[in-house]
Formats: structure tokens, C-alpha cells, sequence
């Protein structure tokens, strides 16, 4: 029989005991004795302070393994990851290496290797939706672990105040970067998102991008929005759902086509302006799919430039050496721009070498940093001047109170997106009409055009006719 242990008290329990001590015999003593009291109270002020430190200290260490083991964690998910992607690789070039007839039907073998394909691009998808959220847990554990070690420890108030209390204002927001929040995982409603993506629930949306302080329209982010039902969803609320069932590709070749044939209207109606899409990060590890934008707008020459694909700044800072290479070759027929910025600290020259022409930050980061290690080495004026002689353009992005544009104008900020302007607004169902029109137009008047060449007989002509054009 085990002899039971008596309790102890532990740090909090600790705090407390100095606090009553404090009440209890100091502030009495201090009455009678005021040099014992102020010793007193010194003495127990400094064991709080080494008590609130001991106890920050194992805080830290916590946080730090279980960052650790989240860090592990992601290392595992990541090699499942490459390995599902080394396995759809493999997959899909057996299917390409496979000929068959055309009439042949699909044999039992084809039919269980598309399943297989099917289950491994399910799995990658959401094992890109847990790799993302540890990595979010990770980085709010991280800024946890920054704030307990800067943060100087506090000791608790052992004596009653001799003054009145002021009332602190609370701290200004952080920034924080636009996520996407996770959606509802009832698999009865992601099938729905499915659904309505696979068939024609995909809407395009376009907020103007304005001069100032002239505030005339440039140019125009195109914004994907989802029908589902009589609802229209923000990326929000049905990006991650397409995440998981590996569908993100699918929606960023969509929404450039979709960005090319608005860019083809805008300049059959004499309009300059061109058109941003967002591209996701996780488009850019898709074997080929760079490689394909080039695609998307080699079919007409009269829009070479009028389309701009946006990267987050994570994405810039991590290209590799293939995809660094892929959008150098890019260069020239598409824009490049960067996006969902975390800080301001962008290497102007770098930058402009890739054929990033502008740079896109919320109103909130420029005005109100809201700490040092987010803010640029000089002055965000200066900042401002040194985008522009690199051939960047800054675009202070959702401005939505008109107090904050005069802040922009004196920060020489030359571009500006908001609801202040303009909030986003449905493309019309004409403009993709008319561009559906002219395609099939124009496949028409080829197919007529190579059928009049093959079908027209041959005539013979003498070889007397032949020799007199000779001579």
C-alpha cells in the first residue's frame, strides 16, 4: 500500500499564498513599521516576479513541443504527399503510354486504374486540407511563443492601489493576411459545392482597380464566386471543400480562360484596362500547369499582356529553380503581380526581374503597421518611390472608408481597389455568350474553308499550257 503524499502548492497556488501574505501581515506591518512593510512588500513582490517567470518558462517549453511534434507531424504528411503525387505521375503516364484501338471498350484493367487515380487524387486533396491547417496551428503557436518571451514578466498587485486606475485603451488589431477560413465538412454539402462547381455554378466576378486621385478605372481583379442554389459563396466558403477533392486546378484554368475572353471584350470595346486573377499556391506544384497558361493565351495575339496572374509573396519567396524558369518563359505574355502580402519588405529589384509590374497590399498593412518586423528598412513614402522606379506599381487594396484615401494620396500611393470605389459585380452572361458565338463561328468558317480546298476537283491541263507559262 502506497503512503499517500501530502499536497503541495504549486507556481499559481504560490501567487496566491504571497497575495494573502501580502494583504495579511505586510500591509498590517506597514502601518506599525513602515521600513519592515516596504522591505516586506519588496521581498514578496521580487519571489512573484521569479514565480511568474518560472511559470512563463514552462509555458514556453510546452508550446515548443508541441511544435515540434506538429513540425514532425507535417514532415510526415508532406512525404505522403510526394508519394500520392510520384503515384498519380506514374498512373496517368501509363495511361498516356497505353494505346487502344478508338472503337476498343475500356477493359477492367483501364476502369481500376482510373479508380485508383480517382482515390489518390481524394487523398491528396485532403491531405493538402490538414497539411494547411497544421501549418496555421504551427504559425499561431509560433507568434504565441514570440509574445511570451517578449513580454517582461509581470508580479501581481500585493498591496491595494494608492491610486485611481486609468483605463487603457486595448491594442490595436494585428494584421492579419486574408485567409481562407475552412469550410463545413458535412460531406453531404461538400458534395454539393462539387456539384454545383462541375456543372455551371462557377460565376466571375470583376472589382475595378482606380488612379489616384484621379479615380478612373485601369484595370479589374477578376473574383470567383459559386451558385449554389439562391446563394452566391465568397471563395471563403467553398475553396477549401475544392482543396480536398483536388479541384483548385480546375478552378484557376477556368477562371483565366474566363479572364481571357473578358480581356478580349474590354478591347473590342476600346478599352485599355486589364484583367488580375489570384492564382492558388497550391496550382503551382501541378505538373504542367504553368507550363499550359502560355496556352491559354497564345490563341489571340491581340490580348498578349492584358491578362495578370497574381502569386501570394509566400509563393515568390519559394519558387524553385523549374517554376522560376517556366515563368520567365512567360514573360511577356502574361502579367505577373503579387498578392496576400505578410509583410512589407519586398526586394524591388528581385522582383522586377521576375516581371512582377505591381504589387497589391491591404489599405490596413500600409496605414497602420501593426508591428516593426512587418514594416520595410525605410519609410513607406520612400518605399513607394522605389516600386515605381523598379516599374512597380503599388495597388492598396480593400479600402472600404473613404478617411483612408487621403492617407493614400499623401502616401503617393498611385492605385487603389475597395468597395469605396466599386464593390465586385457580376460579368453578364452576354460577354461569355458572344465569345461561345464567335468561337463556333469561326470553326464553322474553318471547316467550310478546308472542305472547299479538298473537295474541289482537279483539273488537268495540257502540258503544252504548262510549257507556255514556263517560256
Amino acid at each position: 500500500m502506497k503512503t499517500p503524499m501530502a499536497k503541495s502548492i504549486g507556481l499559481r497556488g504560490g501567487l496566491w499564498t504571497i497575495g494573502l501574505v501580502g494583504l495579511l501581515v505586510v500591509l498590517p506591518l506597514s502601518i506599525v513599521a513602515p521600513v519592515a512593510g516596504a522591505l516586506g512588500l519588496a521581498v514578496l513582490g521580487l519571489m512573484a516576479t521569479l514565480l511568474t517567470a518560472i511559470m512563463q518558462q514552462r509555458r514556453v517549453s510546452g508550446l515548443s513541443a508541441s511544435q515540434e511534434k506538429l513540425s514532425s507531424e507535417i514532415g510526415v504528411l508532406s512525404q505522403r504527399l510526394l508519394k500520392a503525387e510520384a503515384a498519380v505521375t506514374v498512373a496517368a503516364r501509363a495511361v498516356l503510354a497505353k494505346t487502344e484501338p478508338p472503337a476498343a471498350a475500356p477493359t477492367s484493367a483501364d476502369e481500376t486504374l482510373a479508380a485508383g487515380v480517382e482515390d489518390v487524387t481524394r487523398e491528396i486533396g485532403l491531405l493538402s486540407g490538414i497539411v494547411r491547417e497544421l501549418a496555421e496551428v504551427v504559425s499561431a503557436q509560433e507568434a504565441e511563443i514570440t509574445r511570451l518571451k517578449a513580454a517582461p514578466p509581470s508580479a501581481p498587485a500585493s498591496a491595494p492601489p494608492t491610486a485611481p486606475l486609468r483605463r487603457v485603451p486595448p491594442p490595436a488589431a494585428a494584421f492579419k493576411p486574408p485567409a481562407f477560413v475552412p469550410a463545413n465538412r458535412d460531406p453531404e454539402h461538400e458534395a454539393a459545392l462539387i456539384e454545383a462547381f462541375d456543372g455551371n455554378g462557377l460565376e466571375v466576378w470583376l472589382q475595378p482597380v482606380v488612379t489616384l486621385p484621379q479615380r478612373k478605372v485601369i484595370s479589374y481583379e477578376a473574383l470567383a464566386r459559386l451558385r449554389l442554389g439562391s446563394e452566391i459563396l465568397a471563395p471563403e466558403a467553398f475553396l477549401s471543400a475544392l482543396e480536398r477533392h483536388g479541384r483548385t486546378t480546375a478552378l484557376d484554368r477556368r477562371m483565366i480562360r474566363s479572364s481571357t475572353v473578358i480581356a478580349r471584350h474590354l478591347q473590342g470595346r476600346g478599352s485599355h484596362a486589364t484583367v488580375a486573377y489570384g492564382l492558388s499556391p497550391l496550382s503551382l506544384f501541378e505538373p504542367n500547369f504553368l507550363r499550359s497558361l502560355g496556352n491559354l493565351v497564345s490563341d489571340g495575339s491581340d490580348i498578349v499582356g492584358r491578362v495578370t496572374v497574381t502569386l501570394p509573396q509566400a509563393s515568390w519567396r519559394s519558387l524553385d529553380a523549374e517554376q522560376n524558369t517556366v515563368l520567365g518563359a512567360l514573360r511577356g505574355r502574361l502579367g505577373f503581380g503579387l498578392d496576400r502580402p505578410t509583410d512589407l519588405r519586398f526586394d524591388a529589384s528581385q522582383l522586377a526581374e521576375r516581371g512582377v509590374s505591381q504589387i497589391k497590399v491591404p489599405a490596413a498593412l500600409l496605414l497602420r503597421p501593426p508591428s516593426r518586423e512587418m514594416m520595410p528598412d525605410i519609410a513607406i513614402e520612400d518605399l513607394v518611390t522605389a516600386l515605381g522606379r523598379a516599374g512597380i506599381r503599388l495597388v492598396a487594396t480593400e479600402v472600404e472608408r473613404e478617411g483612408e484615401v487621403p492617407d493614400l494620396i499623401d502616401l503617393d500611393v498611385p492605385l487603389a481597389q475597395g468597395t469605396v470605389f466599386a464593390g465586385p459585380k457580376a460579368v453578364r452572361a452576354e460577354v461569355f455568350a458572344e465569345a461561345k458565338a464567335a468561337a463556333a463561328e469561326a470553326a464553322v468558317q474553318a471547316g467550310g474553308e478546308a472542305q472547299t480546298a479538298s473537295g474541289a476537283p482537279q483539273q488537268r491541263k495540257a502540258f503544252r499550257d504548262f510549257l507556255r507559262r514556263a517560256v
